[in-house]
């Protein structure tokens, strides 16, 4: 059976590259963190991995703007190799800061627009938020949804978050209608319930709630949650799992290496 490889890039303030590593190793994929000058150096090394992952943290203490150097130096020095990469079909996740990095150089909404088209700015609490939120999961082709990563999820799961700028702005109206429309909207900060939370529930004041959203293909996805650091049902505080022993981010790497398979 194919082994599946994983790439985890990181540099200067990425902190959550081991976490990510070790959630795709506990799915059975080969998982390596390389640093963005190697890459640089070899950009053709991108090519000999199935899975691209831009993991959270600071990359580059957040100067600017969260994630926005890094995503102009990825943009301006691998961007023919991440934009053929995406448009390959081939799973790609940003979690947190690498949601902001997604964002920021435009490979989502769509890679093949590959231009930046919304923002995640400062929560509207003005402070890093740091808790367990409740997520709905958006499911509108055949009662699934439509981004690899999500299949086989429930409608409601929790996973923590932790940032300061969080805050989802799609250009304008016409952009958001357009994520509605082609089920590109994949999470929704919500209650427990499935009702539209308010703070700290929604910690952040996304439009829409919006807490996560991939291309149109499904293959590209971005999300402020961590599911990385909720592989185990023991890291919840309540041991909420969907078998007693893992969490919801188990299914999530699950689906990416599956896919591959």
């Amino acid at each position: 059976m194919k082994k599946v490889k994983a790439l985890i890039l990181r540099t200067a303030g990425t902190n959550c590259d081991y976490e990510t590593q070790a959630a795709f190793e506990m799915c059975s994929a080969v998982a390596e963190r390389v640093h963005i000058n190697s890459l640089i150096e070899n950009k053709d090394k991108i090519f000999e991995y199935d899975i691209l992952a831009f993991p959270g943290g600071f990359s580059y203490g957040d100067d600017i703007a969260s994630g926005k150097v890094l995503a102009n130096e990825i943009k301006n020095k691998l961007g023919d190799k991440i934009k053929k990469f995406s448009l390959s079909g081939k799973p790609v996740i940003g979690i947190c800061n690498g949601f902001q990095v997604l964002v920021k150089m435009g490979l989502l909404p769509e890679p093949k627009l590959f231009e930046q088209v919304s923002t995640l700015s400062y929560n509207d609490s003005d402070k890093f938020e740091c808790r367990w939120v409740y997520l709905k999961t958006e499911k509108k082709v055949k009662n699934e949804s439509n981004c690899i990563w999500t299949k086989n999820l429930p409608d409601i799961i929790t996973l923590p978050v932790a940032h300061g700028e969080g805050k989802f702005i799609p250009v304008n109206f016409k952009l958001l209608e357009e994520l509605n429309k082609n089920n590109q909207i994949v999470f929704r900060y919500s209650t427990r319930n499935g009702a539209i939370p308010e703070y700290p529930l929604a910690p952040n004041g996304s439009v829409e709630q919006i807490a996560g959203i991939c291309n149109t293909k499904g293959n590209i996805f971005g999300l402020m949650p961590h599911p990385e650091r909720y592989m185990f049902a023991l890291q919840h505080p309540a041991r909420e799992g969907f078998d007693g022993e893992y969490g919801w981010g188990k299914i999530i790497f699950q689906n990416a290496v599956d896919f591959v398979k």
